[in-house]
């Protein structure tokens, strides 16, 4: 049988057609490696490096926290001077996040990835510069905006890896977040017990996390993978504001922001739920979010096979279904072990929920592509994490804790019953190829 033409052996130099980008042999292969190790290999790094943006946040931003406490001593902070400025880099990642799509599909998910890669971790040095309260809220504002600007760039580039590489990768990248928060809550627990200064932590660790980048950001797909640019011309591409707002970008945002809304009550409220309403000691409270944490990164580390295996809308029905009967046995639960035990199911039906969406809105995109319609998603849902927790905490006052989340019970509910609309997220092609 001859190959057909379309197969035939490449021009030297160039790449063939059916070959993901980004997969080039790299220099100093021994003679005679077979080309699908080649690949298979620089397949592996790109993912790699998808997941190093992802951990690269969760480090950053798990250490900012962790550093609140000495931030609010050293500048003698209010309370509610301290809350407003905890706000004021959402705030500032929220717009952010709407000059994000035209920048990416402009120049790429991979530069904007690669730069703000380095700018993040290295912008915690401004907090510890930092000398009045105003001059926080400065440092605060660049902080949250290259943020905002990495967050969507590094989603935007998981989608486009995914593509390549015909893969499911989203939900590794989301445990490497999660990941990266646990290894910045130790390295800062251990900063703060050797009483090392705001600025010697986040310089160190600043310095260690940028280079970490830089040599991660070399493994990353070229811009040309989801550069809008390169598919229409050369012609200048621009993101207006009301693009990417379409209903199908509205609805899952709403289902993106349920989830947070949920994570946001369990990560603030369930320490209070369990000392309050079920008699748990404040080290025994703290092991409700400490569970669920735990046993949602787990989720995610599985999650892509499940994925690929099963499908979207098959996986969020029932990993939507195990979350609210976790729910329910916190609700329902007669003492603090049950209660413990529901926030961990809890975590384990979450995990995948949002990784599932974020691909479903990457990859059932069009026009300007996955980058404006991920914008726009990543607004709506991080509005959640904004609102939730003073959401929850108003209806807590009204009507209990325990009520509250068995309120949550309903939204969750309408996350499952949507659950077919995830099913863009099994394509591994844009829509034009397919």
């Amino acid at each position: 049988m001859t190959a057909p033409e379309n197969m035939t052996e490449p021009a030297s130099g160039g790449r063939p057609p059916n070959e993901p980008p980004g997969v080039d042999s790299p220099a100093g292969e021994p003679p005679g490696t077979p080309p699908e190790a080649v690949v298979s290999r620089a397949a592996g790094l790109t993912r790699l490096a998808a997941m190093s943006a992802f951990l690269i946040v969760g480090i950053s931003y798990a250490s900012f926290l962790i550093r609140v406490p000495s931030l609010k001593v050293e500048h003698d902070l209010s309370a509610g001077q301290l809350g407003l400025l905890l706000v004021v880099p959402s705030v500032s990642a929220l717009i952010a996040m709407q000059l994000a799509g035209g920048l990416v599909a402009r120049y790429g998910s991979a530069p904007i990835a690669r730069v703000t890669g380095v700018a993040l971790p290295l912008s915690l040095v401004g907090l510890a510069l930092a000398s009045d309260p105003i001059q926080l809220a400065v440092a605060l504002v660049i902080f949250g905006l290259i943020d905002g600007l990495l967050d969507v760039s590094m989603n935007a580039h998981a989608i486009a890896v995914e593509r390549a590489h015909k893969r499911s990768v989203m939900n590794r990248c989301h445990a490497a977040w999660s990941i990266g928060a646990m290894i910045a809550s130790v390295l800062g627990g251990l900063a703060i017990q050797a009483g090392l200064t705001p600025m010697s932590h986040f310089l160190w660790l600043g310095v260690a996390v940028a280079l970490f980048s830089l040599v991660t950001g070399l493994w990353m797909l070229p811009a040309s993978a989801d550069r809008h640019a390169s598919r229409e011309g050369e012609k200048k591409v621009r993101v207006k504001w009301r693009d990417g707002w379409t209903p199908r970008v509205l609805m899952f945002g709403a289902m993106g922001a349920v989830i947070l809304i949920l994570e946001g009550a369990v990560g603030n409220w369930s320490g209070v739920f369990l000392l309050e309403d079920r008699g748990a000691t404040l080290a025994v409270a703290s092991l409700g979010y400490t569970f669920f944490n735990l046993c949602q990164t787990a989720g995610r580390l599985v999650g892509d096979r499940l994925h690929e295996r099963y499908g979207a809308p098959a996986l969020v029905r029932v990993s939507g279904g195990i979350a609210l009967c976790g729910l329910l046995m916190v609700v329902l639960s007669p003492g603090i072990v049950v209660a413990i035990a529901g926030f961990a199911v809890v975590g384990i039906g979450l995990s995948v929920l949002l990784p599932l969406i974020f691909s479903a809105v990457g990859h059932g995109a069009e026009g300007l592509g996955a980058a404006a319609a991920l914008a726009r998603f990543t607004t709506l849902t991080y509005s959640g994490l904004l609102l939730g927790p003073v959401l929850v905490g108003w209806f807590a006052e009204f009507v209990g804790l325990a009520a509250t989340f068995a309120g949550l019970l309903v939204l969750l509910a309408l996350v499952v019953l949507n659950a077919r609309s995830t099913g863009t997220a099994d394509r591994r092609e844009s829509p034009q190829e397919a």
